[in-house]
């Protein structure tokens, strides 16, 4: 089952929900941007989330951590600033997120406890309290204000991500941030869902977290993971219809509408990746089981000399081949193969005839394809990744400043 994503579509495009933005001065760069927004539900949602898995969590992910328990995974919006991650800033850090969630609760028009709290930016500075207090106010909710709501979480990103799917009579809709500290396990990203379906609480944290394994899991821009990173799905009913469980008929409709949304939004990150030229797609199959497929993509998606020869448009397939060989994944020696966009380059543990020109034109375009097989069994995965360039460098080397 497959669905297409509209890249037009928003957060805002199922019945519902809305969104206003402004800029309040929090991002010292990009000045005259917008840097605070919200994202509401007209009636009480569903919401499910997944949430960084590096062990310094910032105080945005704690507030909303509490938030999932005392309101029993429901809640109304979600208020975020760019600029200040609101990370490594103590018991302070927490109040201010507690604070954010009070101040916008009148603009979403739900208690304190239905909004949620999103920080991104530099680590390590306390929230502009006074800044966002004026800026709350300021902001408007509108249903066509999805594109400001994603324009104004963006940091280093250069482009807006969004997009939306229809499945059965509802509508997914979307958008995240990221470009770089982007690895697996969450990054430094940020990404909203909304639905207009009516889907029960579990089933939509299962959906979610199966989708989000099998997506934002398997990208990689420099193998850095971030104390912020947050995926949030909110499903407020507002296009009827029974409620959707693990039994009803769209059931698997809406997984798959879930899961085709985070791949988009995942790749578009991968594309965007700080000071990126190129988007590498690694698919393996024949590992040993899923959870190695995905090891070995994820070795290949951070490997710097891969990612150097994907950027010089180098056919250099030795260095796939090492990735494989120092990776501790198993393999079938002599059923190891490789292909490089379309060009099988090794196989029968040797080099195969092939045109090296013929390669490095094909490696020339946005997007590099590399396929291995392992012949150890039938787990596969596919992530993404992007070249390594001198622009990554620099943009990181003058981040803070």
């Amino acid at each position: 089952m497959s669905f297409a994503v509209d890249p037009a579509g928003t957060a805002t495009s199922p019945l519902g929900f809305s969104a206003g933005a402004t800029f309040a001065g929090i991002k010292t760069y990009g000045e005259g941007k917008l840097d605070l927004a919200i994202l509401a539900s007209d009636r009480d949602c569903a919401v499910a989330a997944t949430f960084t898995r590096n062990r310094l969590r910032s105080a945005a992910i704690e507030v909303n951590v509490a938030r999932l328990k005392q309101g029993s995974g429901r809640g109304r919006g979600v208020v975020v600033n760019a600029g200040v991650a609101n990370s490594s800033t103590g018991q302070r850090g927490v109040e201010d997120g507690e604070r954010m969630c009070e101040l916008a609760a009148p603009v979403v028009g739900a208690e304190p406890v239905a909004v949620f709290v999103g920080s991104t930016g530099v680590i390590g500075h306390f929230l502009p309290m006074d800044k966002l207090e004026a800026g709350i106010k300021r902001i408007q909710l509108s249903r066509d204000g999805g594109l400001d709501f994603a324009r104004a979480i963006m940091t280093t990103d250069t482009r807006t991500k969004h997009g939306a799917v229809r499945f059965g009579p509802y509508t997914l809709g979307g958008c995240c941030k990221g470009s770089g500290m982007i690895h697996p396990n969450m990054a430094t990203m940020l990404a909203y869902l909304t639905t207009d379906a009516p889907v029960e609480g579990t089933f939509l944290a299962g959906t979610l977290s199966q989708a989000v394994e099998r997506s934002f899991n398997l990208v990689s821009v420099d193998g850095d993971t971030s104390p912020s990173d947050t995926t949030m799905l909110f499903a407020n009913g507002a296009a009827g219809g029974e409620p959707l469980d693990a039994k009803s008929p769209l059931a698997g409709e809406f997984a798959a509408a879930v899961e085709a949304l985070c791949v988009y939004l995942a790749k578009e990150v991968a594309r965007d990746g700080e000071g990126a030229t190129k988007l590498m797609e690694v698919t393996v199959r024949g590992a040993a089981s899923v959870a190695e497929a995905r090891q070995l993509v994820r070795e290949m998606t951070t490997s710097y000399l891969l990612k150097s020869a994907v950027h010089g448009a180098d056919p250099n397939w030795g260095r796939i081949v090492a990735v494989i060989g120092r990776s501790k994944v198993a393999i079938n020696e002599p059923l190891v193969s490789v292909s490089v966009c379309g060009y099988r380059v090794f196989e029968a543990e040797q080099p195969t005839e092939h045109n090296p020109a013929d390669v490095a034109a094909a490696m020339g375009g946005k997007t590099v394809t590399i396929e291995v097989d392992l012949g150890a069994g039938a787990g596969e995965a596919t992530g993404w990744g992007c070249d390594l360039t001198a622009e990554y460098v620099s943009i990181n080397a003058d981040y803070h400043t």
